[in-house]
């Protein structure tokens, strides 16, 4: 007798839909949204739900959906690359000062947060803008209406919304630097673009999908290639950008009064979430679209962060090839963003963040640990997908 597998098979009328949601609750419009997806003519063998799966534009948040010869613009979104970054440095707890806020100010002083960027490009971003500004004006002399604001200043900064930069202690005490951020303003813009270019192009056949955010380009149609150079520079400027807001962190950290002199980069971690790439699956190479889900190929490193006051980890790749080789990338949202703010008091929050040093305003309350589903229930459903390799909680939080 055949073990039985780890995933549950949920309804569908068209490709079969693998959920790795044993003991995760999954929403109706999640599991809907996943069925449009797979009606969808072009997926190969089947659709992934992984088991952080939420509601999404056009295609669910947690979701791996491979494809033939075609991409969904809004199944990649408009935070392109975004993803997580992990350092550990040779600290330990005790070496940490007893005024953590001054930590966290320290780091908000060194990174730009939430709207804000740099007044004066910095050093780095010039040299890194170098390097990444030639691959951006090829796409734009195709695509003007793109119309980039100061990318440049924006290279090393946060963002908003889930976005966060933390300082967390292992399960051996170290401590370790680790942030989520993507490619800000300039991919949130070529997101857009062509998420409302994939419409225009296929105007007369979206009365034809389940969901007119699933408009998609095809190989061998007018602007898939075009697509394809966008994100995949919005992918690289998502990379680059996790690099230098953690290079800003240690570089700003000294400058906390109390902190011993530190080496940082003894292991290290940068992996996308929200990204598209060709990889060669069951035999053929596809398109595989993970939209909040990691590459958990085997001996893959990998980061799955909870919420703000609970654990993250820092995984290995098991290669699952049912999941096409994925892994969840957090714990994913339990209630909307609006919901949130109206259920849970500021009381509540630093209830809920004791012993972090983070924001307790109303302001994050969109981000208060009760807004997300249990990081262990996630954990415990995809343990045929990767493995913990290292345990993180955080001690200062700083939120976009």
């Amino acid at each position: 007798m055949s073990p039985r597998p780890s995933y549950d098979l949920l309804p569908s009328d068209g490709a079969p839909i693998k959920a790795w949601t044993r003991g995760v609750p999954i929403e109706d419009q999640a599991a809907s949204q996943l069925c449009n997806v797979a009606k969808l003519p072009f997926i190969h063998k089947w659709v992934a739900a992984m088991p952080d799966v939420h509601w999404g534009l056009g295609a669910t948040i947690g979701s791996v959906i491979p494809t033939h010869k075609a991409i969904i613009p809004a199944a990649v979104g408009v935070d392109i690359g975004c993803g997580m970054m992990a350092s550990r440095t040779t600290l330990n707890a005790s070496d940490l000062p007893d005024n953590l806020r001054q930590m966290r100010h320290v780091i908000e002083r060194a990174v730009p947060v939430g709207f804000n960027e740099f007044k004066q490009v910095p050093a780095p971003n010039e040299a890194m803008w170098k390097k990444l500004s030639t691959g951006l004006r090829r796409v734009m002399e195709k695509h003007p209406k793109i119309g980039p604001k100061r990318p440049e200043r924006q290279l090393g900064t946060l963002g908003g919304g889930n976005h966060f930069l933390e300082i967390c202690l292992d399960q051996e005490d170290r401590v370790w630097v680790m942030l989520h951020s993507g490619s800000r303003g300039i991919g949130n813009m070529i997101g857009r673009y062509f998420i409302a270019l994939a419409k225009k192009d296929m105007k007369k056949h979206l009365a034809n999908l389940p969901d007119k955010d699933l408009a998609y380009f095809t190989e061998g149609a007018e602007h898939f290639t075009d697509y394809c150079e966008a994100v995949d520079w919005a992918q690289r400027y998502a990379l680059r950008n996790r690099e230098l807001m953690m290079r800003y962190v240690l570089e700003a950290l000294p400058r906390a009064k109390g902190l011993p002199p530190f080496q940082a980069a003894v292991e290290a971690v940068n992996c996308h979430h929200n990204y598209v790439q060709r990889e060669r699956h069951y035999g053929e190479d596809v398109w595989v679209t993970r939209k909040g889900a990691v590459r958990a190929g085997l001996g893959q490193m990998g980061i799955i962060p909870g919420s703000m006051g609970t654990r993250s980890y820092l995984v290995r790749g098991l290669g699952n090839p049912e999941s096409f080789e994925s892994c969840s990338h957090g714990a994913g949202r339990a209630m909307s963003r609006t919901a949130a703010r109206k259920r849970f008091s500021c009381a509540d929050h630093e209830q809920a963040t004791a012993g972090v040093e983070c924001r307790k305003d109303k302001g994050v309350l969109d981000e208060t640990p009760g807004a997300y589903k249990s990081i262990d229930a996630v954990m415990n459903a995809q343990r045929d997908l990767v493995e913990i390799v290292h345990t993180l909680k955080q001690v200062v939080c700083v939120k976009g």
